[in-house]
């Protein structure tokens, strides 16, 4: 079914509209689901019955979470509104899971900073843009050297969670490191171009918009992979930007060696930037900006792990 014409068809159409490869693999992992689950029958065939079936089943005989259920739920719409060209109406009773209330674990500011000191160099970078800036694993894994102003001390995010841009404060500590990382990447893009490479990764529409940018040195990725691979769209060898697991397999070591007993994800430090930035003085609509958040009571949880929230703004990693 991997290579059916019907899921190539949804794939075409994804990348046409320019969405990311993780969420193209996620959304063909529930249609496939939603088709098995209807005993291969296809699509076009079935409609809201057997949508509010299959997310029912979810929600009761595999008591996914209500993001979960979301997700398939939004795959399935992308493939009757794109494909098909239907707008779904879903059945009054569909069992929707049940969304839980959580408080975000966050790190004290000298728990983040342990944890980072434990880190080999490149990753305490990484991970103290995480902390420093509140960016997202996937923002910080995509940004190139073009994305750091070290004029304005600022940090560009291309196209983060929901297509948004947005500028993010860069920590006044982190401008050294940071040209350092550079200067390496510098090393490693002019190795690349003496070996008749030189290529980064671009999205299809950026590749077409700028067709010399592909081998300029501003558009390399910051955090560039130790080896050259096949980009998965056009086909062609460069270099692509560090593997999330690596940065997943150092936080682990580093928080087992720290003795901190919380749950902590790579995420946890977007957390406690967002709890550091209220507890030193930050108005909540600057996080709010900062974090790339549509709904203000998105960030507003935040105050329920701090009690409070008052005004002005400085990077927690900034702070003595």
């Amino acid at each position: 079914m991997a290579n059916s014409p019907f899921l190539e068809s949804i794939r075409h159409v994804m990348r046409t509209k320019h969405y990311s490869i993780q969420t193209e693999k996620t959304y063909l992992f529930w249609i496939k689901r939603f088709i098995l689950f209807n005993q291969k029958s296809h699509p076009k065939d079935l409609g809201e019955q057997e949508v509010t079936q299959f997310l029912t089943h979810l929600a009761v005989n595999r008591e996914v979470t209500s993001s979960t259920q979301n997700l398939a739920l939004c795959a399935i719409v992308f493939m009757y509104k794109h494909i098909f060209k239907r707008e779904l109406t879903l059945l009054s009773d569909t069992v929707r899971a049940r969304a839980p209330k959580r408080v975000p674990t966050v790190l004290s500011h000298k728990e983040a900073l342990l944890i980072i000191e434990l880190m080999k160099p490149q990753y305490q970078l990484m991970f103290s843009l995480l902390y420093g800036s509140g960016l997202r694993k996937t923002e910080l894994l995509k940004l190139r050297v073009k994305d750091i102003d070290f004029e304005a001390k600022t940090v560009f995010v291309f196209r983060g969670k929901g297509g948004k841009d947005r500028t993010t404060m860069l920590p006044k500590k982190l401008i050294e490191p940071l040209k350092a990382q550079i200067e390496k990447v510098r090393r490693i893009h002019l190795k690349d171009i003496a070996e008749g490479s030189g290529m980064t990764s671009l999205p299809p529409s950026l590749a077409r918009k700028y067709p010399n940018a592909i081998k300029e040195f501003k558009w390399q990725y910051l955090f560039p992979s130790t080896t050259r691979c096949e980009h998965p769209y056009d086909g062609y060898y460069c270099r692509h930007h560090l593997h999330s697991t690596a940065l997943s397999k150092a936080l682990k070591l580093a928080v087992r060696e720290s003795s901190i007993t919380k749950h902590v994800t790579a995420h946890t430090f977007r957390h406690s930037f967002a709890t550091q930035l209220l507890l030193t003085g930050a108005d909540i609509r600057t996080v709010q900006e900062l974090l790339g958040h549509n709904d203000l009571r998105t960030t507003q949880i935040y105050t329920h792990v701090i009690g409070q929230h008052s005004s002005g703004a400085i990077s927690p990693f900034d702070i003595d």
